[in-house]
């Protein structure tokens, strides 16, 4: 039997107010029993609406893990043509879907320190599809967030959006979204039609977007973020990024 990682926890907003212009109600993540599935010892930081379950005892050899050990369900990476929330080859051979939110000081490291080097030698290059998946733990200003970079993604602006938002966030704390600020990053990142952009933000059927992404974390016991699944495979945790290319070498060949 293998081991479950065991990651520091952060206790997420516990209350969400209503805001006038979200639409609907902030969903609040449950807490879920099962820690998403994740075998290894290796380092990385995840934020955790609680503490992991102790380690299991082990009664066998333990597995050499990358990170991609676990239950494997292919089902996760959606493979869908022209997804705005998607960048690299529809057919890449690997295929990584991160659950992530715009405060976690983790998902910020992921964001600034791994994924550009990913992007340059692995999506560049054909081999990785990463598929973005918004996962809201840390309060209205999460889901603000996440509504912001979706409505960019309407005038074609996901990714310099999402981008920004992450490059300027701490690295300790929290990130702050009030409204204001959503529309300052819109403005800078180029969105065309500021009017739109706010009257998006408050439109039912971006939220719904969301509230299916939170739906499809839980479904797979995310509890922490940042949570990836690489093939179908679980990763949790901001791992250093030697750990997503021995992942990514080892997997892209076995499609």
């Amino acid at each position: 039997m293998t081991e479950q990682q065991d990651f520091t926890a952060s206790k997420p907003d516990q209350r969400i107010p209503v805001s006038r212009w979200l639409v609907p109600a902030v969903v609040v993540v449950a807490l879920v029993a099962l820690v998403f599935v994740s075998t290894g010892r290796g380092g990385g930081g995840g934020e955790q609406p609680a503490a992991a379950p102790k380690p299991t005892t082990q009664t066998s050899a333990p597995v050499v893990d990358d990170g991609t050990t676990g239950n494997i369900d292919v089902s996760v990476g959606r493979r869908q043509a022209g997804d705005p929330y998607a960048m690299g080859k529809v057919d890449a051979p690997v295929v990584l879907v991160e659950f992530a939110d715009y405060r976690c000081p983790y998902c910020v490291k992921f964001a600034t320190d791994t994924k550009p080097e990913l992007i340059r030698r692995y999506v560049d290059t054909g081999v990785l599809r990463i598929e973005w998946r918004d996962y809201p733990m840390f309060g209205e200003e999460s889901q603000y967030a996440a509504l912001a970079a979706r409505a960019a993604g309407r005038q074609g602006k996901f990714w310099p959006y999402h981008e920004m938002a992450f490059a300027e966030a701490p690295r300790q704390g929290r990130a702050s979204f009030p409204r204001e600020r959503l529309l300052e990053i819109a403005q800078r990142v180029g969105v065309a039609d500021l009017k739109r952009f706010e009257a998006d933000l408050a439109d039912p059927k971006i939220a719904e977007e969301i509230k299916a992404d939170l739906d499809e974390g839980r479904r797979l016991g995310v509890s922490g973020t940042p949570a990836f699944v690489l093939n179908g495979r679980p990763m949790v945790g901001a791992r250093p990024l030697e750990e997503f290319v021995a992942a990514i070498e080892r997997l892209k060949n076995q499609r």
